[in-house]
């Protein structure tokens, strides 16, 4: 028994550390950071302080603003996200089903590739109006680009030897691909998924900044016009938040595909 407990405490142990660094980390930058504010070595009207910040978290969150805000982008920023890295996956996949129609396709999607997406929230908000549906719009074009170049370019790099052998064996392309393709295709489709974390919330968030009524893009926007830098900080602070918890559900996501 003495042994196992021992066992468990040094699995517990390195993470323990870990959490115990982060947070010794996080306040020791807020308590730098407060004392600079204090001993007036930064302009609290540039800066902020952490006090403040604290403060004005409790008076967002009371009157329900951090809440709605908070819910609202998360809201576009998850559909948005959805939508475009199922659709952007699943057309990265099919491009290799149909080789002759990705090359055709090839110098479009390098041009949409390279094209600034978020030159093209004026136009969508055109379309789909200051309500949710052009963030969702946004955050969903963002990262359907995405996805879709790294479901291609993972389809592309899986070994050739492999598909050779499954010819050789008469399978069809289908066959292959639905054995070899999309399986070793799967690691690549999860990294596509962490990189659109940020790009749907910044789909969102710029959409918001565009036009919006509410949400945290919105939030920090309205804030940074009355140069209220401790609102600004809470909402940045939110929208870290969210990032954390989509992050956290692809983690879970790639937890269950692996089983």
């Amino acid at each position: 028994m003495a042994e196992q407990a021992q066992q468990r405490g040094l699995l517990i142990s390195p993470w323990l550390l870990i959490l115990l660094g982060q947070i010794a980390l996080t306040v020791g930058f807020l308590g730098l950071w407060e004392i600079a504010i204090r001993a007036e070595w930064l302009p609290v009207y540039l800066y902020g302080q952490p006090s403040g910040i604290a403060k004005k978290f409790v008076t967002l969150l009371a009157d329900g603003t951090l809440v709605q805000s908070t819910l609202v982008t998360g809201l576009e920023s998850l559909i948005g996200f959805v939508i475009g890295c199922f659709f952007g996956s699943v057309a990265g996949l099919g491009l290799w089903l149909t080789p002759r129609l990705a090359l055709m396709l090839r110098p479009f999607i390098v041009a949409a590739n390279g094209l600034p997406k978020i030159a093209l929230a004026p136009l969508i908000i055109v379309w789909f109006g200051i309500g949710i549906e052009s963030k969702i719009a946004i955050a969903a074009i963002i990262t359907f680009i995405v996805s879709l170049m790294t479901a291609y370019s993972g389809a592309q790099e899986v070994d050739q030897d492999l598909i050779r052998l499954m010819r050789s064996l008469g399978a069809t392309r289908w066959q292959t691909f639905r054995k070899i393709v999309a399986p070793a295709t799967m690691p690549w489709i999860i990294s596509g998924l962490r990189l659109n974390v940020g790009f749907a919330l910044i789909g969102a968030v710029v959409g918001e900044y565009i036009a919006a009524k509410q949400g945290l893009g919105y939030l920090v926007y309205y804030a940074g016009t009355l140069y209220d830098l401790n609102a600004v900080w809470v909402g940045l602070f939110a929208l870290m938040l969210l990032a954390l918890v989509l992050d956290y559900s692809v983690t879970l996501l790639e937890r269950w595909l692996s089983y």
